[in-house]
């Protein structure tokens, strides 16, 4: 069992959380649309990662859709009392498996009770805005989107909220009108534009969520990637999460996978030591894409 301890913890919220979690997308089908292909090995996934002492699971409704929550709600019929379960709204799914984006003010407060009833919960712990102006994060004012869900966290439907697929601009705006307990990017040895937003963050006890941290659904290849990882023995998205863990201690890593065998081979990054001299290498990366 890996030590998750090694990598600390950090606050979400009013909880602290240890920093390696484990993120629920690819439990759903293909290209994160219908039920898996096995079930019975997806909840497997999930009752090993709490085995193995993550308290931070992340997840949504629109994975599926609806099917994620599910499995999470079918594997954990009872949840530690540790645990925080982070959502995402703010997006739906076509027929066509396509992603949309739903804003509105009903679109937000569906999605709310969605995730609550898959997930069997009276109350989310934290839900993420999932910014939809496009694909990447594109600017554009969320005062509307985030108002309509300070709503439902006054009802006490909601506890805290972060922000998705935001730019710095946003993140600004967003802590203005409400408080932001975490922001949710890709972000990687490679794609490193949130430097300066994740230092930002750092100073002000703001948690940073990583996803694609080996380069998403197109891995980075890399010699000096795999060069550093053959040195020390480890695959290469170990040294991509070790790398991250260094990287800034607000980072709280949500590494996804439908395979018990993986899930136990990512958290084995907690235990993995980077040299100095590691780190340079591994810095120069995104300098040569």
């Amino acid at each position: 069992m890996s030590n998750l301890a090694a990598a600390g913890t950090f606050a979400l919220g009013p909880r602290h959380v240890k920093r390696l979690g484990y993120g629920a997308m690819q439990l759903a089908g293909p290209h994160v649309f219908g039920p898996p292909r096995d079930p019975d090995a997806a909840r497997a996934v999930l009752r090993e990662a709490i085995a193995q002492g993550i308290n931070h699971i992340d997840t949504s409704d629109f994975y599926g859709p609806h099917i994620t929550n599910q499995l999470i709600r079918e594997a954990l019929p009872s949840y530690p009392d540790d645990l925080v379960i982070v959502t995402k709204i703010g997006a739906v799914r076509g027929a066509d498996a396509s992603w949309l984006p739903a804003f509105s003010a009903a679109d937000l407060a569906q999605a709310v009770e969605d995730n609550r009833k898959n997930l069997g919960l009276d109350v989310l712990e934290v839900v993420n805005l999932r910014i939809m102006f496009g694909m990447g994060p594109t600017e554009g004012s969320i005062e509307a989107p985030l108002t309509a869900l300070a709503e439902l966290q006054s009802r006490g439907l909601v506890r805290h909220i972060g922000l998705s697929n935001a730019t710095a601009a946003q993140v600004a705006e967003g802590r203005k009108l409400v408080p932001i307990v975490c922001v949710q990017n890709q972000y990687n040895l490679a794609h490193r534009e949130d430097d300066a937003l994740i230092d930002e963050l750092a100073q002000a006890g703001i948690a940073y969520v990583p996803f694609f941290p080996l380069g998403g659904f197109s891995p980075l290849q890399s010699s000096a990637l795999s060069e550093v990882a053959s040195r020390l023995g480890a695959t290469p998205m170990q040294v991509a999460l070790a790398w991250l863990l260094r990287r800034s201690p607000n980072l709280l890593l949500i590494p996804g996978t439908s395979s018990v065998a993986h899930l136990q081979e990512n958290l084995l990054a907690a235990d993995l030591m980077l040299s100095d001299e590691d780190m340079t290498v591994l810095n120069g990366i995104a300098a040569a894409k």
